[in-house]
């Protein structure tokens, strides 16, 4: 009993430690979900409705303070209507978070090779290419849009085919004017699932001019997914990759390899690049 009592009054202590780390983990784990999805105008919002609040409780401006309670119901609502498209992706992302843990990859370091293989070759052509790596959101409505080029069971999840991923298949989609050189191609699981599908645009405001449509749709599907999308622009050549709603403009091979590796998770003894080239790294 003496022992139970014992840490009963340790837990006393430790008890408004735990509640503090507990809350500070999750203020860093929000904070995080809210600046991977680009809804920083989210918490902008309310931190200017609670100041705005506070300084009128402070001094008890009593006709502002009755406009403040009466209006809070509707002035929520109103917030979650303008904002739905910005807390819509931070739900996506927080349901897609693994906080605790590491899943097992599912690529390999040749498949990352071979695309990258496609993208040297067609950026030395000037010829436009669009790749998505899917993680763990699946994109099944968006596969629907193109052509399935493996014998995929797609309401089990399950691939048949030997559709493996390949530079000469990629470069044949993407390098000449094919049907289905103008859309995606989408990876999953090692396998070329689709080719020719269409991306939702994205709907950021401030993007450049001289990005085209194949970066803003690249911007679009990391805004409502966990992909990561290689692109290969037409006019310059240039290799980017757009993920967590961002774009990483002209990159070079070597970064492009640590890169991908790191964000599929590759294992380091299948990879060949350098962690040093992550463009987290350099930038």
């Amino acid at each position: 009993m003496n022992g139970i009592e014992s840490l009963l009054k340790m837990y006393d202590y430790v008890r408004p430690v735990l509640d503090i780390a507990i809350l500070f983990f999750l203020m860093y784990k929000g904070y995080q979900l809210v600046m991977r999805t680009n809804s920083a105008q989210i918490l902008k919002a309310v931190v200017i409705v609670a100041l705005a609040f506070g300084v009128v409780k402070v001094l008890h401006l009593s006709t502002m303070l009755w406009i403040f309670e009466n209006i809070a119901p509707a002035l929520l609502i109103g917030l979650v209507i303008v904002f739905q498209p910005e807390i819509r992706k931070v739900m996506i992302n927080l349901g897609q978070s693994s906080w605790f843990q590491r899943n097992k990859s599912l690529y390999t370091g040749d498949t990352i090779r071979q695309v990258l293989i496609a993208a040297d070759t067609l950026s030395n052509q000037k010829r436009g290419m669009l790749v998505v790596f899917l993680r763990k959101t699946q994109l099944s409505d968006i596969e629907k849009t193109g052509e399935f080029l493996d014998s995929a069971d797609m309401e089990k999840k399950t691939y048949k085919g030997d559709m493996n991923v390949s530079s000469s298949l990629l470069i044949s989609i993407f390098a000449f004017d094919t049907p289905l050189h103008d859309g995606a191609c989408i990876i999953q699981n090692d396998r070329l699932v689709a080719a020719g599908c269409f991306l939702p645009l994205s709907e950021q405001f401030d993007i450049k001019k001289t990005y085209g449509t194949r970066h803003r749709a690249a911007l679009g599907v990391s805004e409502v997914s966990d992909a990561v999308t290689l692109i290969v622009s037409e006019e310059t050549g240039a290799k980017s990759l757009a993920y967590d709603s961002k774009l990483h403009y002209d990159l070079s091979t070597e970064q492009l390899e640590a890169t991908l590796t790191r964000l599929l998770g590759v294992d380091k003894d299948d990879e060949k690049g350098d962690d040093a080239d992550d463009i987290e790294a350099v930038s």
